[in-house]
């Protein structure tokens, strides 16, 4: 059996970071995780090859080479997976379609012979019998979820990985919270499944054995969801690490209640984490109640961010603005928390119903749903808001419009920078790699950038309060560039559109009711 993997490609996003990456040579941020797991999972005898659409094109030879192309993604990549389904129809291939955006919206598949939802660990068998049999085929995922300690080291030999700025690595699946917004605990359930402290030494080894050294994104959705098992875990990482002069630094995802946690921060600081992303959400105490994001109300989250910054860790804040208790209060109120924190990459999304989430339901049986979320968050609202819908989509947009501006990213940076604490790092001098990232970063920032003036400011500034973050700052006026432009140049336009639109359906409704 001849396999042709496809992950499907993104549109430019904020976490694309589309710009940065290509000023610095590099195809994309990170590779397809889920799909090497898979490869790694296919029988030993089937021929495999993997087109990440993200580093490469998709030629009609790749798929006239394969018996069966498999497709994945999330709702995001859903036009480029559904583009990769309708090429390989068209050539007469029998097409597979996975991950994230079929398990919660399997209808916007229409073009593929066979849909695989929810977890891969033991389906091998049910997925070989669907290819082999004829028609439409939906494997629903099962009830009970797999057990992940059988999950199989990735294929990472299937990658080229200096095409990445980053690579990924998955420890835990699961979060025993109850966020309504959010689709995770429904596709992975509420109960943290982990892999053993051997399972990821050995998946750090294989990319420690494959060349690869930089930065690792552990992809789980709470990384501390299960702390009294990831406290047993940490130390196996800090061994590898120290054994190794820290090849890898990491980052991932927790809640931000990890802030209470003094010793768990200080193991995961020591075994090379570096920074996290927080689902911050609201500074809002009525929003985050709405929302069951009540573990954010047992902490002081400025306090909480302070802490963690000091300890060692750069923190990545997710916000959100639309919940049914905002009002037009809640723009200044996130200005005011964002402004001054010490979280250059903040990243405010309009609140958005995605399938099969707590939300869509409360929000389908209120009558409020007009579409399915296509994970846009710069378009109108998938649903009825509370708020005044034109209203909401000018106040975010100029939220949006001074987040990302270059005086409001730098002041953030700069922030982070007097915060922080140190972090481990290796103690050999600055690789090859580094030092043509610094240079790049002089001409490409420091010379030709409109935000050279900024550039030089922080470099300055960080040279002579903590030398040690100068590789920090260049990777993040990297960044920058992306955030920046991508907020000008796709983001504000996009929100304008949508203001307008929001505009011209409310003096017709205003018509209509009139006569």
């Amino acid at each position: 059996m001849k396999v042709l993997l496809v992950y499907a490609e993104f549109p430019i996003t904020y976490w694309g970071f589309q710009y940065a990456t290509e000023m610095v040579g590099q195809k994309a941020t990170l590779p397809p995780l889920g799909m090497l797991t898979l490869a790694a999972m296919l029988p030993d005898d089937w021929s495999l090859r993997l087109v990440d659409r993200n580093t490469q094109s998709l030629q009609d030879s790749d798929i006239r080479w394969a018996d069966v192309v498999m497709v994945g993604g999330m709702l995001i990549q859903a036009g480029s997976m559904n583009d990769t389904l309708s090429r390989a129809q068209a050539l007469g291939k029998r097409t597979v379609v996975g991950g994230p955006a079929p398990t919660t919206a399997p209808e916007l598949f229409e073009a593929a012979d066979v849909i695989f939802r929810g977890e891969a660990e033991g389906r091998i068998e049910a997925l070989e019998e669907a290819i082999a049999a004829s028609g439409r085929v939906i494997l629903d995922a099962p009830e009970d979820r797999p057990d992940v300690t059988t999950s199989p080291i990735p294929r990472y030999s299937l990658l080229t990985l200096s095409d990445y700025s980053s690579v990924s690595l998955q420890y835990s699946r699961g979060c025993p919270y109850l966020c309504e917004f959010c689709d995770i605990i429904e596709i992975f359930g509420r109960r943290p499944r982990v892999k053993d402290a051997e399972q990821v030494f050995a998946e750090l080894e294989a990319l420690y054995k494959a060349g690869y050294r930089g930065r690792i994104f552990f992809v789980d959705d709470n990384f501390i969801g299960n702390r009294r098992a990831v406290r047993k875990m940490l130390p196996t990482i800090k061994t590898f690490q120290e054994e190794r002069n820290y090849p890898f630094s990491f980052y991932t995802e927790a809640t931000v209640d990890l802030a209470s946690d003094t010793k768990l921060t200080a193991e995961m600081v020591q075994a090379g984490f570096g920074s996290v992303f927080l689902g911050i959400e609201t500074p809002s105490a009525a929003s985050l109640k709405e929302s069951g994001k009540t573990q954010n109300l047992r902490v002081d989250l400025r306090t909480a961010i302070d802490t963690l910054t000091v300890a060692g860790l750069e923190i990545m804040g997710g916000f959100i603005v639309g919940f049914d208790n905002d009002d037009q209060e809640i723009f200044r109120l996130q200005r005011e928390f964002i402004s001054d924190s010490p979280i250059p990459l903040a990243m405010v999304g309009l609140l958005a119903a995605l399938p099969g989430t707590a939300l869509w339901r409360r929000l389908e049986k209120e009558g409020r749903l007009r579409s399915a979320s296509t994970g846009d968050q710069f378009g109108r609202p998938n649903f009825e808001p509370t708020m005044d819908e034109k209203v909401l989509l000018m106040g975010y947009a100029k939220l949006m419009a001074e987040v990302y501006s270059a005086e409001g990213y730098y002041r953030r940076c700069r922030a982070h920078i007097d915060l922080a604490g140190p972090t481990p790092s290796p103690k050999s001098l600055p690789s090859r790699a580094r030092l043509k990232d610094f240079g790049r970063s002089i001409v490409k920032i420091g010379v030709l950038s409109p935000r050279r003036r900024q550039f030089w400011s922080l470099l300055a500034h960080t040279a002579r309060r903590t030398p040690s973050k100068v590789e920090w700052m260049i990777i993040h006026a990297f960044q920058g560039e992306h955030l920046i432009r991508y907020t000008d140049e796709h983001v504000i336009p996009r929100l304008n559109e949508a203001i307008r639109d929001a505009g011209r359906e409310a003096t017709l409704d205003r018509g209509v009711a009139a006569r």
